[in-house]
């Protein structure tokens, strides 16, 4: 018996499936409670007075996709969610009224996707909201009524990338990319845009500054700013004599989020997220109150709704090692009473606690990483298993995201089947500032896959990992990298699980979504321009596709086929090339689902495939599939003979 063994499996649907509660929120008036809730086995919008949540009842009526994603209104009267077609990303948004619950669609077009452009403390009946209806790849300005659902053309776009307004719901800026891939800011005047940008940055500094908006009067803007120095710092900007005044930097990391006074818009604390995120308050009574939270509550904690008289907002706490907790924090009484727990059902369960971890990569640069252990692994509390252990190494996507210190239940399920997992902010991760970001320009399977090999031989070093049992998984770009390390460096691996992960660069980039089209420069910039012949010869050079053949480890690809930014072919043609060159594969198709899993019985059939794929390759030990593929969508398109149970 090994020390795995001596813990009970967690249940994959304990992890995977829905939540019980999630996205807890307060009406302004602090009058309502709301959040997501599963009805039917679908995420719903829910709604209780706040003195009776017995009362809750719930007010969306979804009976396919769970709804991503919901706000209250500014005036309270209404809830505001978004809502794709299988996963095609052209979110409509919608809306419930309070007191009728009477459901309208605010965006009833077809093959559009809204943006919200602004919204007002001083005006709470309308928004200001971006709409591609009339040409795909541009967003025109509307100004929406909330109660009514007038539109009103505000500006039509036939060039810019995004916009920002004012509390007043005036546009003040647009921002386009230049001929360099950085970014160019104009002022706005009287809804029309000017020729000449007022402000602009370097393709280096484009991915790490970027305006933070006004306060309300409109006399300041922020900025997140990386121009002439590395990591980003918060500037305030005086919108009459452009005068600019450093507010908050940190050497390690940019400036993440910020807290702002509710009715003036001035910023009052900050974040900075190197290995965890820490909040810094400039204001006394705001420092009080976070200052209290940190006392009260272990591990990690944040902020997800406030009133509008900001004495009572929505908290939640992720202790790391139990489910995620949500409270109702009274400011002035200093209570906080318990509002729901996500996941209840983890209560009890062996979880394991995340350890953040530095590793130096072969030329010098440091990769912060976050790395969980089995359990009964490391008796001695160290951070370091007693003795080597299979490893999956999960690679984030994006590229230009991060990975973060917080529960996971990718790295909990993974490290209750008995494998450490690793995973690492590659360079060109984002939140280190702009030199770890350009470090990555034009290193798709080069520097960025070093970086990955590298984290590997660290932890082989370190007496973690077993080096003849480490996989590779990941999403989007992390199924990228899953791609390249069995193509690549095809001995490093003993296995790979792709999740819609681009095999070829080429067509990747040939076939963005068309709202995409006013960004392409900056892809062009730090992947490869395929409208030159270097750049197409790199983009080649780094596409899984042409190495197909060096293939020699099994591979799990798993494909949603309305993706609307890595297409299916992406995996349709790498499968394609494996069959010809008589190499085994096993394939599992989504129809329904686009960029990721959204349906839970899709996601749990997945994770279901994975962990058996897994179990097979590498050892560790796996719940049963049963009969989870029965609710699911999942097509088994290859090789279902390569994964332990699939084939029955």
């Amino acid at each position: 018996m090994t020390a795995i063994d001596a813990f009970p499996l967690i249940p994959r649907d304990h992890l995977f499936g829905n939540p019980t509660r999630s996205q807890g929120k307060i009406s302004p008036d602090g009058k309502w409670l709301s959040g997501l809730a599963p009805e039917g086995g679908v995420m719903n919008v829910w709604l209780a007075p706040r003195d009776d949540q017995s009362a809750a009842k719930v007010i969306t009526h979804s009976e396919d996709r769970p709804i991503p994603q919901y706000l209250w209104a500014p005036d309270g009267k209404s809830i505001l969610y978004i809502q794709d077609k299988g996963g095609d990303e052209n979110y409509l948004l919608y809306r419930v009224d309070i007191e009728t619950l009477a459901e309208t669609t605010l965006t009833p077009f077809e093959n559009t996707r809204v943006d919200v452009v602004g919204s007002s403390v001083a005006i709470k009946d309308k928004i200001l909201i971006g709409l591609n209806n009339r040409d795909p790849q541009f967003h025109d300005v509307h100004l929406l009524d909330l109660n009514t659902g007038d539109l009103t053309l505000v500006l039509e776009n036939d060039s810019y990338a995004g916009f920002m307004a004012d509390d007043t719901l005036t546009l003040r800026m647009a921002m386009r990319q230049n001929e360099a891939g950085g970014t160019d800011y104009f002022r706005i005047t009287d809804n029309v845009v000017e020729d000449e940008p007022f402000e602009t940055t370097a393709m280096e500094d484009a991915l790490t500054t970027s305006p933070a908006g006004y306060t309300t009067d409109g006399s300041v803007l922020y900025w997140l700013d990386s121009r002439d120095r590395n990591t980003a710092a918060l500037f305030a900007q005086d919108t009459q004599t452009g005068e600019r005044t450093l507010i908050a930097e940190d050497d390690k990391a940019d400036i993440g989020g910020t807290i702002r006074n509710r009715q003036t818009g001035v910023v009052e604390a900050y974040s900075v997220n190197y290995l965890k995120s820490e909040w810094t308050a400039l204001e006394p009574d705001l420092k009080a109150s976070l200052d209290w939270l940190g006392e009260q509550l272990e591990g990690e904690y944040g902020i997800s709704s406030r009133t509008d008289d900001n004495q009572t907002w929505i908290v939640w706490n992720d202790p790391l090692t139990a489910s995620t907790a949500t409270y109702i924090y009274d400011r002035k009484a200093e209570t906080l009473t318990p509002f729901y727990k996500t996941r209840p059902e983890l209560e009890g369960a062996p979880l394991q606690p995340m350890h953040p971890v530095e590793i130096e990569s072969r030329d010098g640069l440091t990769l912060p990483s976050y790395l969980t252990l089995p359990a009964g692994s490391d008796r001695e509390a160290s951070g370091r298993s007693d003795a080597p252990v299979p490893m999956v190494l999960m690679v984030h996507g994006g590229p230009w995201a991060r990975d973060s210190y917080g529960f996971s239940s990718i790295h909990q399920m993974l490290a209750n089947r008995g494998y450490a997992v690793l995973s690492v902010n590659f360079r060109g991760s984002t939140g280190f500032g702009k030199d770890f970001l350009n470090a990555a320009n034009k290193q798709w399977g080069l520097a960025m896959h070093d970086d990955l090999i590298d984290a590997v031989e660290w932890a082989i070093a370190e007496g973690i990992a077993d080096k003849d049992k480490v996989a590779i998984m990941g999403g989007s770009y992390g199924g990228y990298a899953t791609l390249a390390g069995l193509t690549f460096t095809p001995d490093t691996f003993a296995c790979g699980v792709d999740i819609v992960g681009p095999s070829n660069l080429e067509t990747l980039l040939s076939t963005i979504p068309p709202y995409w089209a006013p960004m392409v420069k900056i892809f062009h910039e730090r992947m490869g321009n395929p409208d030159t012949e270097e750049g197409l010869a790199l983009l080649k050079a780094a596409s899984p596709l042409y190495k197909a053949d060096k293939i020699v480890k099994p591979l799990l690809i798993a494909q949603g086929a309305n993706d609307p930014r890595v297409k299916q072919a992406e995996s349709d043609q790498i499968v394609g090339a494996m069959k010809e060159a008589g190499i085994p594969v096993t394939y599992v198709l989504y129809p329904d689902e686009g960029h990721g899993f959204a349906k839970p019985s899709n996601n749990i059939a997945f994770f279901a495939i994975a962990e058996n794929f897994l179990a097979e390759c590498i050892g560790g030990r796996a719940e049963p599939l049963g009969d989870v593929l029965e609710p699911s969508t999942a097509e088994i398109v290859e090789g279902a003979s390569h994964v332990q149970g699939l084939a029955a």
